[in-house]
């Protein structure tokens, strides 16, 4: 049994191994397999801290699960610069990543449960050896899908039994080990695995989603930014939208969304006579002077300076 409380986290690199990552996540590690046991997986239990500001999550070259033990939470992601995508977890729900940039998370639990998470990481050569034997393609050649809050029982079933194990005396049989964790191996390969062509193909938004995205929100210019909605608008998770439509556009979609309000309001503010406080409701601002300051940090101007050209 293991504790680690950092009190303040070290400066974080962009990328780290397994065993590097807990340092960089406040908390209290419970128990980690690290016998001769846990060869082809890595495991660690966590009780997380109820509230977790924003902090950097390095980029692992492993595939790691982060499974929901105890608790529940409203879970949050972003890449950097991104906008906040948001997921309600509880007990069975699970993350699933192997992210080759780093992102940002901030959490914050509630219920009067701990905060309880497994971290699991697949070994690389474990995950190669399964697509070579299932896929006939090499391991480079295959990635995993990015899921956030997703639920599978498979998934649970086989890390309750790796639990087990975890808490057993003398870690654990490594014989089981070994079974599980191919059997969790073949299962993520079965169902979560893209090939790498295919998920490059999925880090471009496709240009109907893109026409889609940008529609809605002229469509809604008077209403406050919703990124469930637009995400849901176009059939993808935010985060997964939140990251593809910043590579499209060089925005994330809630400052392209107020550049769209503010490319609006310069189109009101030559071609008609409204006054600058109607333009201001049209496009959602029912501050003027909040209205005035977005419109002066977009364009360099006030809109009354705007106006007299």
């Amino acid at each position: 049994m293991a504790s680690n409380e950092p009190s303040s986290p070290p400066s974080t690199p962009e990328r780290t191994s397994p065993i590097g990552l807990e340092s960089y996540i406040s908390g209290t590690t419970l128990i980690s397999g690290d016998g001769p046991a846990w060869k082809d997986v890595f495991v660690q239990v966590f009780s997380r801290h109820r509230v977790q500001h924003p902090f950097l999550v390095p980029a692992v070259a492993e595939p790691l699960i982060v499974w929901v033990m105890s608790g529940s939470a409203t879970v949050e992601e972003r890449d950097l610069g991104g906008d906040w995508a948001v997921n309600r977890v509880s007990v069975g729900d699970f993350f699933l990543t192997r992210s080759p940039a780093p992102y940002e998370m901030r959490w914050q639990a509630d219920g009067d449960q701990a905060f309880q998470v497994m971290h699991l990481y697949v070994s690389v050569p474990l995950f190669e050896k399964v697509v070579r034997e299932m896929l006939e393609k090499a391991g480079g050649n295959v990635t995993l899908k990015d899921i956030s809050g997703g639920r599978d029982t498979t998934i649970s079933h086989i890390l309750n039994l790796l639990h087990g194990e975890l808490v057993a005396e003398n870690s654990g049989s490594a014989l089981f080990v070994e079974g599980l964790a191919q059997s969790l191996a073949v299962h993520l390969v079965r169902h979560y695995a893209v090939a790498d062509t295919e998920a490059r193909a999925r880090n471009a938004l496709p240009g109907s989603k893109l026409r889609r995205a940008i529609a809605f929100m002229a469509a809604r210019l008077d209403q406050p930014f919703d990124l469930h909605s637009l995400a849901h608008a176009v059939g993808m998770s935010e985060f997964h939208f939140s990251r593809l439509f910043k590579k499209a556009t060089g925005l994330s979609p809630s400052l392209y969304f107020i550049r769209q309000r503010v490319a609006k309001a310069q189109q009101l503010l030559q071609e008609t006579d409204t006054s600058i406080i109607e333009i201001g409701m049209t496009v959602g601002y029912s501050s003027p002077s909040h209205f005035a300051q977005i419109f002066r940090r977009e364009t360099g101007l006030s809109p009354t300076d705007y106006r007299r050209g």
